[in-house]
């Protein structure tokens, strides 16, 4: 199957926030800290006009059906890179995965980063998620740091 990787744009914004509750869907069962629906991670048209960042789709046929997202983040002081590439916002429609868009849209961004300058690129997933991690770790990326949680809540 071929697929089209091309950057969003505003007239994909329905799209977008469909598979934006996608995501949020799917993450839900790993964390419990996400408010109650309505919700929403991303300003999606802040982020196609952002010229720090990059969002793109993947089509097959003319739809689209999946996503990514890679925005410039200032570093940590003591790392030494000053910014790095963050990606997010990836989502495939179910019936599209495992047929090769995902791999495309990462190395795409990941060619962006690069063009951009950033040498560091970063992503987060939950490490229950083994899926994800799966095909992120397929892309090249390596565990990094472990972030953990309490609820001090009683």
């Amino acid at each position: 199957m071929a697929f089209e990787i091309r950057p969003a744009t505003r007239a994909d914004l329905p799209t977008l926030k469909r598979f934006e509750q996608g995501i949020i869907a799917a993450e839900r069962p790993y964390d419990p800290t996400i408010k109650p629906d309505p919700v929403s991670y991303y300003d999606l048209a802040a982020l196609i006009d952002a010229p720090d960042a990059e969002v793109l789709v993947a089509e097959a046929d003319g739809t689209i059906i999946a996503s990514g997202s890679a925005r410039t983040v200032k570093s940590t002081h003591y790392f030494e890179h000053d910014h790095h590439a963050y990606l997010g916002f990836m989502w495939v429609e179910p019936e599209w995965r495992g047929k090769g868009a995902n791999p495309l849209i990462i190395d795409a961004l990941i060619d962006w980063s690069r063009a951009m300058g950033l040498t560091e690129i970063q992503l987060t997933v939950y490490a229950e998620n083994t899926g994800a991690i799966r095909a992120y770790e397929k892309a090249g990326f390596e565990p990094f740091i472990a972030r953990m949680r309490l609820s001090a809540q009683s």
